[in-house]
């Protein structure tokens, strides 16, 4: 018998690594680690990221679809890498990713971005992720403040904790 009350399981890296498949996922990962130089292990984190970007977008794009990118320039890059793979991005984006819609890219500077809505609806929109992504992933650890823009800007900068900003609740909740 299960707990009716209990939290869905925590979508793994595996799991992500999964709906993208084996081949892309490690094309993808040399793909980083060349373009950025970076050691294999941290492009491997980058990719799952960028997965975690996908998937959420993918399964709540009544609330994140348009918003700015609360992630780094590299994710952003790896995300570009995956759109150029044709017909493997389709495949994820309708047939693996929750949503099953194609998820389309458009490029707008942080400058601009920030002009148009005003800071205050800015922060509003990069906060809408963290609970999502908590309830999806689980809370943030060390590995996703070098990814996560306002995660990171709120653990150096605030000085909150991983565990504070884990316990973020959505202002439009």
């Amino acid at each position: 018998m299960t707990d009716a009350a209990a939290p869905p399981a925590a979508v793994t890296a595996g799991d992500l690594t999964a709906l993208l498949g084996a081949e892309l996922h490690t094309e993808t990962v040399a793909h980083a680690v060349r373009t950025t130089g970076v050691p294999r292990e941290f492009a491997e984190r980058q990719v799952t990221e960028c997965l975690r970007y996908l998937y959420l977008v993918s399964r709540h794009h009544d609330r994140l679809g348009g918003l700015f990118l609360p992630v780094e320039q590299e994710i952003d890059e790896i995300w570009h890498y995956l759109i150029l793979q044709t017909r493997e991005y389709r495949a994820l984006c309708e047939e693996r990713l929750p949503g099953r819609f194609f998820i389309e890219h458009r490029s707008i500077a942080y400058e601009d971005y920030q002009r148009e809505p005003g800071r205050e609806q800015v922060l509003e929109e990069a906060l809408r992720w963290i609970p999502l992504y908590c309830a999806a992933f689980g809370p943030f650890d060390e590995g996703a403040l070098p990814h996560w823009t306002i995660v990171r800007f709120l653990h150096r900068r605030l000085e909150m904790s991983l565990a504070e900003i884990s316990a973020l609740r959505s202002a439009a909740a």
